[in-house]
């Protein structure tokens, strides 16, 4: 068609060394996908898996009674607005994830079992082995679509060498995501260089040179690309001029606190031990929502459609004393029902799960055509440890937030029979994904109930 390469190539907007995608514009949909034969847009569905170390308290997680009219514990509380968006799943089991034989280490099977289903080979040198995550599987088969196959994110520093956790390398704890048996995803954990990846165009010296610049005149990326959106604006509707305008203030809002996060940083006082990297924020939450925030951009835009978020290695010890929990996370998971333990643990479960819901807001504010980036999206959040105090891995914390383009039927809370594997629920989303395999790692069928079927 005689327009067509006008709305190919205002698929982004350029400048020196910015390459700013756009979300879903009416006025530019294109006759012919970008990067290859994709599905047209209305059935793109977007999968993220969200992961929380050291377990949850379990009797203030699982809604006492199943169907849609369950009532969310206390610690469901702040997931209450998106209550029909979500899908509450029990009894599912993680086998991968448990001894086997191997003896102590739980925490560093809980995270590398998580996603691929696989017994993790104890060893804290270089021959680590687990399997193929699900995440890298559904990569496989819609990241030829998309900018970036897959996007890993995280808040702690990636760790694939040394003896994390009795004996398993600290690979298996700093890490969900597994391209191959044997390598792991990094993930990226400084909100500045996602930002720069994902807006930062152009080729590797151009994309250096237009960050330097920037930097140098103290410029906004928006700056570098303010005439192509002139351009752009005035052969929108009014409906898509809305929309550009408000997605553009955002990109400027997230570009404004990366900034500030920056200021931050190269104020604080560095710890002799470990030197944190320009831009990730000093507030714990703060780093969170940036990162939740940048995920949203991500699928707006359709740079990728699949992503994984350690919010904590596992294990971690992190320390919160903002919400009144100064010892470590690891050391009050393990509470032996010690009442005032098991408060603090609860308190931090409860800020994660606020985490969880600022995030599916986001989401559920964005609209692409007729619904809502949350409905075309297929959110997990969960653990490979049920209670942080037995480190069992049945009766797992999973929820999945979203309508998966229509193939899901959510604002149910489902119970499974005991021990029913992890990994047929991710099964079944690869099927939604297009991304249909016959096995991944110890599935044994299809997840049923998914689309309110008995």
């Amino acid at each position: 068609m005689e327009n067509e390469p006008l709305m190919q190539r205002r698929t982004f907007l350029r400048g020196l060394g910015t390459l700013i995608a756009l979300p879903a514009l009416e006025s530019l949909l294109p006759s012919r996908p970008l990067f290859s034969a994709a599905p047209k847009a209305a059935s793109i569905t977007r999968l993220a898996f969200l992961y929380v170390p050291n377990g949850l308290h379990m009797d203030d997680w699982t809604p006492k009674s199943t169907g849609a009219n369950f009532t969310l514990p206390a610690l469901g509380e702040p997931l209450r607005p998106f209550q029909k968006d979500l899908l509450i799943l029990s009894g599912l089991s993680q086998d991968k994830a448990k001894p086997n034989g191997d003896g102590p280490g739980d925490h560093a099977r809980a995270a590398a079992a998580f996603l691929t289903g696989a017994q993790p080979f104890k060893t804290s040198g270089a021959n680590i082995r687990v399997g193929v995550s699900a995440d890298q599987v559904a990569a496989e088969k819609v990241g030829q679509y998309t900018r970036f196959a897959s996007l890993e994110l995280g808040c702690d520093p990636g760790m694939n060498s040394g003896n994390c956790d009795s004996g398993y390398s600290c690979a298996y704890s700093a890490n969900i995501s597994w391209k191959s048996e044997s390598t792991p995803m990094a993930k990226e954990i400084n909100p500045r260089l996602v930002f720069e990846r994902l807006f930062g165009g152009g080729s590797g010296s151009e994309a250096d040179r237009g960050r330097a610049i920037r930097e140098a005149h103290r410029k906004s990326i928006l700056d570098f690309v303010i005439d192509d959106a002139k351009g752009l604006k005035g052969k929108l509707g009014a409906g898509d001029q809305r929309k550009l305008g408000e997605y553009l203030d955002g990109v400027r809002e997230i570009e404004k606190r990366i900034e500030k996060a920056a200021a931050a940083a190269s104020r604080q006082v560095k710890l002799p031990a470990y030197k944190k990297p320009d831009g990730i924020p000093r507030e714990y939450a703060e780093h969170i929502r940036l990162m939740y925030d940048l995920l949203v951009l991500a699928f707006q835009t359709d740079q990728t459609r699949v992503a994984t978020f350690l919010i904590a290695n596992e294990g971690s010890n992190r320390s919160y004393p903002w919400i009144g929990v100064s010892d470590g996370h690891h050391d009050v998971s393990h509470h032996g029902n010690d009442k005032e333990k098991q408060e603090k643990i609860k308190k931090i479960n409860l800020f994660h799960v606020q985490q969880l819901a600022y995030f599916l807001g986001k989401l559920k504010s964005v609209r692409e055509g007729g619904a809502s980036l949350l409905d075309r999206s297929m959110i997990v959040f969960g653990s490979g440890i049920s209670d942080g105090n037995r480190h069992n891995h049945n009766e797992l914390p999973i929820l999945v937030a979203g309508r998966g383009s229509g193939t899901l039927l959510p604002g149910r809370h489902v119970r499974y029979p005991k021990n029913t594997p992890l990994n047929n629920l991710f099964l079944s989303l690869l099927d939604r994904m297009d991304s249909t395999v016959e096995r991944i790692g110890d599935s044994t069928g299809r997840l049923g109930m998914l689309q309110g079927e008995t």
